[in-house]
């Protein structure tokens, strides 16, 4: 959420434009996206608004919560639901055809401690889950906005980074993964900063190696292609 603007008498004339972390793609859905979307989002699916989130009415059960931003095309999210039945697994995108394939691959798995919700990110984490909900905050390259005038749409930042806590059970881990060295270093530079985490890299830090449970995603594949390296961070709330 944003803070008001109000004139000198001390009235309230408006919000100022909150600068968005994405930008919503067109394009057509195919036949099998829009058809998972209609047959599986009521089944998968959270709706969007503001009312809050009742996590256990949601998944049916008391487990884990796994929260990923940006699923994308949702196969790392379906991968690590599918290796680990007995952790919940919630993922956001704002994007209609990564959705609709995520539901697609949902429900051809037979999995049913995946949940999604079409929505700004930023919305759901500020607006819509209670205090330590999540055990793990995942969020896996990001948009980089590489350009000096575009850096400021980075979703990394220090107001983030206290939303992230907000979330996160004591001791919760945020797992960060990126294939932008100059973003890599900035999410450094922020959460380092920031007296409620602690890098888990030890003494060989920052970094950390990939961890077994996080997929192969075809966003490591094109950046290998690109020349790119991968850095993965998890830092600890404490």
């Amino acid at each position: 959420m944003c803070d008001s603007i109000f004139d000198a008498s001390g009235k309230e004339i408006g919000h100022p434009r909150r600068i968005r972390s994405f930008v919503r793609r067109g394009g057509r859905l195919t036949t099998s996206q829009q058809k998972a979307l209609d047959d599986f989002y009521p089944v998968f699916g959270v709706q969007p608004g503001t009312d809050p989130i009742d996590l256990k009415n949601l998944f049916g059960r008391e487990a884990p919560l796994w929260l990923e931003v940006g699923i994308g095309n949702g196969d790392a999210l379906v991968a690590m639901a599918a290796a680990q039945p007995d952790k919940n697994f919630l993922g956001i995108e704002v994007h209609r055809a990564g959705v609709g394939h995520c539901l697609f691959e949902v429900n051809r798995l037979g999995l049913t401690n995946v949940r999604v919700i079409e929505q700004d990110a930023v919305e759901v984490l500020g607006q819509r889950l209670p205090e330590s909900c999540v055990d793990r905050f995942l969020l896996f390259f990001p948009d980089p906005w590489h350009k000096k005038k575009h850096k400021k749409r980075r979703i990394v930042s220090h107001a983030f980074a206290q939303t992230v806590k907000r979330l996160l059970v004591d001791e919760g881990v945020w797992h960060l993964a990126t294939d932008w060295e100059d973003y890599a270093s900035h999410m450094v530079e922020v959460l380092d900063a920031e007296s409620c985490f602690e890098n888990m890299a030890g003494e060989s830090g920052p970094w950390s190696p990939r961890p077994e449970y996080r997929p192969y995603t075809r966003f490591e594949r094109r950046g290998e292609r690109l020349g790119h390296g991968v850095w993965d961070l998890f830092y600890k709330s404490c």
